[in-house]
Protein backbone atom coordinates (compact mmCIF):
# COMPACT_ATOMS: atom_id res chain seq x y z
CA UNK A 1 0.00 0.00 0.00
CA UNK A 2 0.79 3.75 -0.50
CA UNK A 3 0.58 6.70 0.74
CA UNK A 4 1.49 10.22 -0.21
CA UNK A 5 0.45 13.48 -0.04
CA UNK A 6 1.66 17.40 -0.23
CA UNK A 7 0.14 19.31 2.28
CA UNK A 8 -1.61 22.39 1.36
CA UNK A 9 -2.42 24.06 4.49
CA UNK A 10 -0.46 23.06 7.44
CA UNK A 11 -2.12 26.08 9.62
CA UNK A 12 -5.56 24.68 8.44
CA UNK A 13 -4.37 20.62 9.36
CA UNK A 14 -2.24 22.05 12.48
CA UNK A 15 -5.80 23.73 14.10
CA UNK A 16 -7.97 20.81 12.79
CA UNK A 17 -5.44 17.85 14.60
CA UNK A 18 -5.27 19.92 17.39
CA UNK A 19 -9.00 19.97 18.00
CA UNK A 20 -9.09 16.44 17.59
CA UNK A 21 -6.48 16.02 20.66
CA UNK A 22 -8.19 17.89 23.15
CA UNK A 23 -11.10 15.09 22.60
CA UNK A 24 -9.08 12.02 22.80
CA UNK A 25 -5.26 10.46 22.34
CA UNK A 26 -5.94 8.02 19.61
CA UNK A 27 -7.66 8.73 15.99
CA UNK A 28 -8.96 6.14 13.53
CA UNK A 29 -7.86 7.58 10.37
CA UNK A 30 -9.45 5.89 6.85
CA UNK A 31 -8.17 7.29 3.91
CA UNK A 32 -9.02 6.43 0.34
CA UNK A 33 -9.60 8.12 -2.90
CA UNK A 34 -12.33 10.17 -2.18
CA UNK A 35 -12.36 11.10 1.29
CA UNK A 36 -10.04 11.62 4.73
CA UNK A 37 -11.78 10.26 7.73
CA UNK A 38 -10.43 10.75 11.19
CA UNK A 39 -13.12 9.64 14.15
CA UNK A 40 -12.24 10.00 17.67
CA UNK A 41 -14.35 7.53 20.43
CA UNK A 42 -12.75 8.90 23.17
CA UNK A 43 -14.15 6.03 26.30
CA UNK A 44 -16.57 8.96 27.76
CA UNK A 45 -17.03 12.59 26.60
CA UNK A 46 -17.88 13.51 22.81
CA UNK A 47 -17.28 11.33 19.93
CA UNK A 48 -15.83 12.90 16.73
CA UNK A 49 -16.55 11.76 12.99
CA UNK A 50 -15.02 13.77 10.24
CA UNK A 51 -14.71 13.90 6.63
CA UNK A 52 -12.93 15.84 4.80
CA UNK A 53 -12.38 16.15 1.27
CA UNK A 54 -8.63 15.47 0.64
CA UNK A 55 -8.29 19.16 -1.58
CA UNK A 56 -8.85 21.04 2.05
CA UNK A 57 -5.50 19.86 3.77
CA UNK A 58 -3.94 17.85 0.64
CA UNK A 59 -1.91 18.82 -3.02
CA UNK A 60 -1.23 15.96 -4.65
CA UNK A 61 -2.90 12.92 -3.19
CA UNK A 62 -1.64 9.74 -4.05
CA UNK A 63 -3.07 6.55 -2.43
CA UNK A 64 -2.87 3.12 -3.45
CA UNK A 65 -4.13 -0.57 -1.62
CA UNK A 66 -5.16 -3.68 -2.77
CA UNK A 67 -8.70 -2.51 -0.70
CA UNK A 68 -11.80 -1.35 -2.54
CA UNK A 69 -11.48 2.29 -3.19
CA UNK A 70 -7.82 2.33 -2.70
CA UNK A 71 -8.43 2.66 1.34
CA UNK A 72 -6.14 2.21 4.23
CA UNK A 73 -7.17 2.23 8.25
CA UNK A 74 -4.80 3.71 10.62
CA UNK A 75 -4.54 4.10 14.26
CA UNK A 76 -3.21 7.66 14.74
CA UNK A 77 -1.66 9.15 17.75
CA UNK A 78 -2.82 12.69 17.69
CA UNK A 79 -0.41 14.44 20.59
CA UNK A 80 2.74 13.62 17.95
CA UNK A 81 1.05 14.20 14.93
CA UNK A 82 -0.06 17.59 16.49
CA UNK A 83 3.91 18.20 17.76
CA UNK A 84 4.95 17.02 13.79
CA UNK A 85 2.83 19.74 12.02
CA UNK A 86 3.61 22.08 14.70
CA UNK A 87 7.26 22.17 13.78
CA UNK A 88 6.01 22.68 9.79
CA UNK A 89 4.85 26.27 10.65
CA UNK A 90 6.89 27.81 8.93
CA UNK A 91 7.59 25.61 5.85
CA UNK A 92 8.10 25.80 2.26
CA UNK A 93 6.97 23.04 1.44
CA UNK A 94 5.66 19.61 3.44
CA UNK A 95 4.59 16.33 2.68
CA UNK A 96 3.05 12.97 4.51
CA UNK A 97 3.53 9.59 3.61
CA UNK A 98 2.90 6.06 4.68
CA UNK A 99 6.32 4.77 5.25
CA UNK A 100 8.63 1.87 7.30
CA UNK A 101 11.20 1.73 9.36
CA UNK A 102 12.88 -1.52 10.93
CA UNK A 103 9.35 -3.15 10.30
CA UNK A 104 7.38 -0.50 12.06
CA UNK A 105 4.93 1.87 10.05
CA UNK A 106 5.21 5.47 10.11
CA UNK A 107 3.32 8.81 9.35
CA UNK A 108 6.57 10.39 7.89
CA UNK A 109 6.27 14.31 7.76
CA UNK A 110 8.89 15.82 5.74
CA UNK A 111 9.08 19.86 6.27
CA UNK A 112 11.35 22.15 3.60
CA UNK A 113 12.38 25.78 4.87
CA UNK A 114 14.49 27.91 4.40
CA UNK A 115 17.24 30.21 6.93
CA UNK A 116 19.05 33.27 5.99
CA UNK A 117 23.01 32.79 6.98
CA UNK A 118 25.02 35.79 7.37
CA UNK A 119 28.06 35.32 4.68
CA UNK A 120 31.13 37.52 3.19
CA UNK A 121 34.14 39.08 4.42
CA UNK A 122 34.18 41.16 7.95
CA UNK A 123 34.54 44.71 7.59
CA UNK A 124 38.06 45.88 7.70
CA UNK A 125 39.98 49.32 7.65
CA UNK A 126 43.35 49.41 5.69
CA UNK A 127 45.82 52.51 6.92
CA UNK A 128 47.83 54.79 4.57
CA UNK A 129 51.86 54.84 5.18
CA UNK A 130 52.37 56.82 8.55
CA UNK A 131 48.61 56.52 9.75
CA UNK A 132 47.14 54.21 12.35
CA UNK A 133 44.15 52.31 11.75
CA UNK A 134 41.83 54.94 12.01
CA UNK A 135 43.12 56.74 8.95
CA UNK A 136 44.98 59.47 11.32
CA UNK A 137 48.54 60.95 11.31
CA UNK A 138 50.42 59.07 13.34
CA UNK A 139 51.03 62.26 14.94
CA UNK A 140 47.68 62.25 16.09
CA UNK A 141 45.74 64.44 13.50
CA UNK A 142 46.75 67.97 14.74
CA UNK A 143 48.80 70.25 12.82
CA UNK A 144 50.24 68.90 9.71
CA UNK A 145 48.86 65.56 9.60
CA UNK A 146 47.30 64.52 6.53
CA UNK A 147 43.70 64.78 6.31
CA UNK A 148 43.26 62.28 3.19
CA UNK A 149 41.05 59.11 4.08
CA UNK A 150 40.35 55.73 1.89
CA UNK A 151 36.65 54.95 1.96
CA UNK A 152 35.65 51.70 1.49
CA UNK A 153 32.13 50.07 1.53
CA UNK A 154 31.18 47.83 4.28
CA UNK A 155 28.06 46.17 4.36
CA UNK A 156 27.71 45.74 8.02
CA UNK A 157 25.06 42.79 7.77
CA UNK A 158 26.69 40.79 5.44
CA UNK A 159 26.04 39.31 2.35
CA UNK A 160 22.89 36.49 3.25
CA UNK A 161 22.24 33.98 1.53
CA UNK A 162 19.06 31.60 1.22
CA UNK A 163 19.43 28.25 2.81
CA UNK A 164 17.31 25.28 2.16
CA UNK A 165 16.91 22.82 5.43
CA UNK A 166 14.89 19.39 5.42
CA UNK A 167 13.65 17.91 8.68
CA UNK A 168 11.75 14.64 8.73
CA UNK A 169 9.26 13.88 11.82
CA UNK A 170 8.23 10.24 12.46
CA UNK A 171 4.92 9.48 13.65
CA UNK A 172 4.74 5.67 14.66
CA UNK A 173 1.35 3.66 13.76
CA UNK A 174 -0.28 1.02 13.75
CA UNK A 175 -1.87 -0.50 9.85
CA UNK A 176 -5.69 -1.52 10.88
CA UNK A 177 -7.17 -4.61 9.25
CA UNK A 178 -10.39 -3.37 7.46
CA UNK A 179 -12.11 -6.41 9.65
CA UNK A 180 -11.32 -4.75 12.54
CA UNK A 181 -12.91 -1.52 12.08
CA UNK A 182 -15.97 -2.79 10.04
CA UNK A 183 -17.67 -2.40 12.71
CA UNK A 184 -17.30 1.01 13.78
CA UNK A 185 -20.51 3.33 12.55
CA UNK A 186 -21.97 7.11 13.97
CA UNK A 187 -24.14 6.93 16.94
CA UNK A 188 -27.45 6.75 15.75
CA UNK A 189 -30.05 9.34 16.86
CA UNK A 190 -33.67 10.47 16.40
CA UNK A 191 -34.85 13.58 14.43
CA UNK A 192 -33.77 16.28 16.04
CA UNK A 193 -36.15 18.55 17.51
CA UNK A 194 -34.12 22.06 16.84
CA UNK A 195 -31.77 22.46 14.36
CA UNK A 196 -29.69 25.69 14.75
CA UNK A 197 -26.86 27.92 13.25
CA UNK A 198 -24.76 28.35 16.49
CA UNK A 199 -23.08 32.35 16.97
CA UNK A 200 -19.58 32.66 16.46
CA UNK A 201 -17.58 29.61 18.69
CA UNK A 202 -14.85 31.30 19.90
CA UNK A 203 -17.24 33.64 21.68
CA UNK A 204 -19.57 31.07 22.58
CA UNK A 205 -16.63 29.19 24.10
CA UNK A 206 -15.49 31.96 26.44
CA UNK A 207 -19.16 32.60 27.72
CA UNK A 208 -19.07 28.68 28.02
CA UNK A 209 -15.58 28.67 29.25
CA UNK A 210 -16.29 31.85 32.28
CA UNK A 211 -19.33 29.37 33.37
CA UNK A 212 -17.34 26.51 34.13
CA UNK A 213 -14.72 28.32 36.02
CA UNK A 214 -17.49 29.60 38.09
CA UNK A 215 -19.37 26.48 38.69
CA UNK A 216 -15.67 25.12 39.82
CA UNK A 217 -15.39 27.96 42.50
CA UNK A 218 -18.49 28.08 43.62
CA UNK A 219 -18.24 23.73 43.77
CA UNK A 220 -14.47 24.82 45.50
CA UNK A 221 -16.17 26.99 47.97
CA UNK A 222 -18.70 24.45 49.17
CA UNK A 223 -15.55 22.35 50.33
CA UNK A 224 -14.15 24.85 52.05
CA UNK A 225 -17.14 25.85 54.20
CA UNK A 226 -18.01 21.96 54.52
CA UNK A 227 -21.19 21.97 52.39
CA UNK A 228 -21.26 18.99 49.80
CA UNK A 229 -22.25 19.94 46.59
CA UNK A 230 -25.43 18.93 44.72
CA UNK A 231 -24.44 17.41 41.78
CA UNK A 232 -22.09 13.93 42.38
CA UNK A 233 -20.84 13.65 38.62
CA UNK A 234 -16.90 14.81 37.80
CA UNK A 235 -17.63 18.19 36.55
CA UNK A 236 -19.82 21.20 36.49
CA UNK A 237 -22.64 21.09 33.85
CA UNK A 238 -24.18 23.56 31.17
CA UNK A 239 -27.49 23.71 29.97
CA UNK A 240 -28.02 24.49 26.44
CA UNK A 241 -31.01 25.32 25.02
CA UNK A 242 -32.66 26.22 22.12
CA UNK A 243 -35.20 26.83 19.80
CA UNK A 244 -36.88 27.24 16.23
CA UNK A 245 -37.21 30.82 16.50
CA UNK A 246 -33.51 31.98 16.27
CA UNK A 247 -33.05 31.82 19.65
CA UNK A 248 -30.06 29.75 22.03
CA UNK A 249 -29.52 30.18 25.86
CA UNK A 250 -26.48 29.02 27.85
CA UNK A 251 -27.25 28.68 31.35
CA UNK A 252 -25.66 27.83 34.70
CA UNK A 253 -27.88 26.52 37.91
CA UNK A 254 -26.21 25.68 40.85
CA UNK A 255 -27.55 26.03 44.58
CA UNK A 256 -26.37 29.04 44.82
CA UNK A 257 -27.00 30.41 41.42
CA UNK A 258 -29.10 30.54 38.11
CA UNK A 259 -27.05 32.60 35.59
CA UNK A 260 -27.80 32.23 31.44
CA UNK A 261 -26.60 33.93 28.42
CA UNK A 262 -29.04 34.25 25.53
CA UNK A 263 -28.87 35.09 21.58
CA UNK A 264 -31.62 35.74 19.63
CA UNK A 265 -31.86 36.40 15.74
CA UNK A 266 -30.22 32.73 14.52
CA UNK A 267 -31.02 31.17 11.81
CA UNK A 268 -32.83 27.86 11.69
CA UNK A 269 -31.79 26.30 8.12
CA UNK A 270 -34.66 25.09 6.27
CA UNK A 271 -34.51 21.03 5.58
CA UNK A 272 -34.70 19.95 2.10
CA UNK A 273 -37.53 17.80 1.89
CA UNK A 274 -35.69 15.45 -0.62
CA UNK A 275 -33.52 14.90 2.05
CA UNK A 276 -36.66 13.97 4.61
CA UNK A 277 -38.05 10.66 4.92
CA UNK A 278 -41.73 10.69 2.91
CA UNK A 279 -40.71 14.07 1.56
CA UNK A 280 -42.68 17.08 2.07
CA UNK A 281 -45.53 14.84 3.94
CA UNK A 282 -42.43 13.77 6.32
CA UNK A 283 -41.14 17.27 6.63
CA UNK A 284 -45.18 18.66 8.15
CA UNK A 285 -44.83 16.17 10.28
CA UNK A 286 -40.91 16.59 11.35
CA UNK A 287 -40.48 17.35 15.13
CA UNK A 288 -39.05 20.53 13.98
CA UNK A 289 -41.94 21.45 12.47
CA UNK A 290 -44.26 20.78 14.89
CA UNK A 291 -41.66 22.39 17.75
CA UNK A 292 -42.09 26.13 15.80
CA UNK A 293 -45.27 25.94 15.58
CA UNK A 294 -44.08 26.87 19.93
CA UNK A 295 -42.66 29.97 21.23
CA UNK A 296 -41.26 33.09 19.63
CA UNK A 297 -38.74 35.02 18.82
CA UNK A 298 -37.92 36.58 21.88
CA UNK A 299 -36.84 33.79 23.96
CA UNK A 300 -38.69 34.82 26.83
CA UNK A 301 -41.49 31.93 26.17
CA UNK A 302 -40.66 29.17 27.79
CA UNK A 303 -42.42 27.02 24.91
CA UNK A 304 -40.63 25.14 22.38
CA UNK A 305 -37.31 25.00 23.51
CA UNK A 306 -35.38 21.63 23.54
CA UNK A 307 -32.72 21.51 26.01
CA UNK A 308 -29.80 19.23 26.46
CA UNK A 309 -26.95 18.87 29.63
CA UNK A 310 -23.19 18.98 28.50
CA UNK A 311 -20.05 18.70 30.93
CA UNK A 312 -18.68 21.97 31.08
CA UNK A 313 -15.14 21.01 30.22
CA UNK A 314 -15.40 18.84 27.67
CA UNK A 315 -18.17 21.46 25.97
CA UNK A 316 -15.10 24.34 25.81
CA UNK A 317 -13.15 21.49 24.46
CA UNK A 318 -15.56 20.95 21.27
CA UNK A 319 -15.83 24.64 20.63
CA UNK A 320 -12.22 24.97 20.09
CA UNK A 321 -13.33 23.63 16.69
CA UNK A 322 -14.33 27.45 16.19
CA UNK A 323 -10.33 27.98 15.25
CA UNK A 324 -10.95 26.71 12.14
CA UNK A 325 -13.73 28.70 11.00
CA UNK A 326 -16.56 27.57 8.99
CA UNK A 327 -20.96 27.58 9.27
CA UNK A 328 -21.97 25.39 12.72
CA UNK A 329 -25.11 23.72 12.79
CA UNK A 330 -26.19 22.60 16.34
CA UNK A 331 -28.81 19.68 16.32
CA UNK A 332 -30.77 19.32 19.05
CA UNK A 333 -32.73 15.81 20.39
CA UNK A 334 -34.44 17.38 23.56
CA UNK A 335 -33.19 15.78 26.86
CA UNK A 336 -31.25 12.30 24.72
CA UNK A 337 -28.02 14.17 22.61
CA UNK A 338 -26.84 17.08 20.93
CA UNK A 339 -25.27 16.97 17.24
CA UNK A 340 -23.02 19.71 16.03
CA UNK A 341 -21.68 19.78 11.80
CA UNK A 342 -19.20 22.09 11.39
CA UNK A 343 -19.00 22.59 7.44
CA UNK A 344 -15.68 23.65 6.02
CA UNK A 345 -15.31 25.14 2.52
CA UNK A 346 -13.39 23.30 -0.01
CA UNK A 347 -11.00 25.49 -1.97
CA UNK A 348 -11.80 23.59 -4.80
CA UNK A 349 -14.25 25.70 -7.06
CA UNK A 350 -17.36 23.34 -6.86
CA UNK A 351 -15.69 21.24 -4.23
CA UNK A 352 -17.65 20.23 -2.00
CA UNK A 353 -17.55 20.96 1.81
CA UNK A 354 -16.18 18.90 4.63
CA UNK A 355 -18.16 17.86 7.54
CA UNK A 356 -16.83 17.25 11.20
CA UNK A 357 -20.40 15.51 13.43
CA UNK A 358 -19.86 15.86 16.82
CA UNK A 359 -22.65 13.70 19.09
CA UNK A 360 -22.50 14.84 22.30
CA UNK A 361 -24.79 12.96 25.17
CA UNK A 362 -27.07 14.58 27.48
CA UNK A 363 -26.48 13.99 31.46
CA UNK A 364 -29.99 13.71 32.79
CA UNK A 365 -31.35 16.42 34.68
Amino acid sequence: MRFRAEIRNVHTFTKFTASLATLGHIAWVRLDSKDCRFTVIPESGTQVWSVLTPDVIFDTYTIQSAAPNNTINLEVPLAPLQRALKSAQTAIAANIRLTKKDNVPLLSLTITTTTSNPSGPAPTSTASDGQDGFGTATNNGFGSGTDDFREESVDFFGARQDRETVVTQDVPVRVLAPASVEGLHEPRCREPDVHIVLPNLMQLKGISDRFTKLALETKSSSTKTGFASSSSSSGPKLELSGNMHGCLRLALTTDAMHIHSLWTGLENPELDPSQVAEGEAGLANHPSTKMKARGDSTGQSEEGWATVRVEGRDWGRVLSVGRLGGRVIACFCDEHALILYVFLASEEVGGADSVLTYYISSYSA
